[in-house]
């Protein structure tokens, strides 16, 4: 497999989904290129809207926010995870508020039985709570859902991207034909980052880091909750992550540059106790259980292997986010706040 971008903006495009275009400079494939990305012009325009500019809409009654992850496909809420939380969330009571400007391509994505609802991009409602549903994303630090679509009668940024480049465990996010590259080639498809990599890494995660406190500092206050349903383990949780929750989950606390260590700091370090992170580890181990007894009586193999290789899929919806047990979590926690 070529690592060449020119050679790679093929498979990006094809995680676009019509009538959306990729933006080739937009393709971001390495950590280094990451950090170039922040002066791109709409990745710029971006942050200084968020940052500085966007407010949560105004409704009636309490607001609540849910944090939840980018995608490969996108727009997000095409793919087969956002799909999943979105129908557990209608499952539960919550339906859109507001107009739909879901593209008419795009619920060709969905299958016969599932409801176009899911592809709404306002925000829900239950009862007398609002709940307004942000992506969590690499580069643009975090996308609220009505922007999915258009950013200032433009295609959004938000859908013109594909940033695989800040996921060390694939072994490709890297970049061979920069000078800074300092990845080591294994020989079979696959890279270990080295010094340059894991150095800006640290400062891009730490960048998205600021930005997302940044953001909360300002209009957290505007919400009686705020969750992210984010895998633990992966890189959005660490965004996250405060010194706590890293010692509990083994998350890293740095990366070794080629100066040393460069510590890695958390939205939670800066804004104690401002997120519920979900799920947690006692829920998935509950969603785990809880999804052998449904194999069982589904006539599927409950042995361990075969429920461990289920749950790392979510049950055909990509990760254990969306598989249906670890949902009744997030739904009880909607409940509760």
């Amino acid at each position: 497999m070529s690592l060449h971008p020119t050679d790679r903006l093929a498979d990006s495009q094809r995680k676009i989904r019509d009538p959306f275009q990729l933006d080739p400079t937009l393709c971001i494939y390495s950590p280094q290129a990451n950090l170039d990305s922040l002066d791109h012009p709409s990745v710029k325009a971006w942050q200084q809207f968020l940052q500085d500019e966007w407010e949560p809409p105004k409704a009636q009654g309490r607001r609540v926010a849910l944090i939840i992850p980018c995608t490969k496909y996108k727009p997000y809420n095409t793919s087969r995870e956002h799909r999943a939380i979105n129908g557990a969330l209608l499952s539960a009571g919550w339906r859109p508020e507001g107009d739909d400007s879901t593209p008419s391509q795009l619920f060709e994505v969905l299958d016969p039985d599932e409801d176009h609802a899911l592809l709404h991009t306002g925000p829900l409602r239950k009862g007398d709570v609002s709940l307004d549903r942000i992506v969590m994303s690499e580069p643009l630090a975090m996308v609220p859902y009505p922007y999915i679509y258009r950013f200032r009668d433009e295609q959004s940024p938000a859908t013109s991207y594909d940033d695989p480049g800040l996921f060390e465990g694939r072994g490709t996010s890297v970049s061979p034909e920069r000078a800074d590259c300092s990845a080591v080639d294994l020989g079979n498809g696959k890279w270990r980052w080295g010094p340059n990599e894991r150095a800006a890494f640290a400062k891009m995660h730490n960048f998205l880091v600021d930005a997302i406190a940044t953001t909360w500092r300002r209009v957290g206050d505007r919400y009686s909750a705020i969750g992210a349903w984010v895998s633990p383990g992966l890189t959005h949780r660490s965004f996250l992550a405060d010194a706590a929750l890293r010692k509990a989950e083994g998350l890293p606390r740095s990366k070794r540059g080629p100066d040393g260590p460069v510590p890695l700091r958390g939205v939670l370090d800066q804004l104690p106790g401002l997120i519920d992170v979900m799920p947690t580890p006692t829920h998935l181990d509950a969603a785990k259980a809880a999804l052998a007894v449904r194999l069982k009586k589904e006539g599927r193999s409950a042995e361990p292997a075969a429920v461990n290789a289920v749950y790392a899929r979510g049950d055909g919806n990509d990760t254990p986010l969306g598989l249906p047990e670890a949902l009744d979590h997030l739904a009880m926690w909607l409940d509760g706040v």
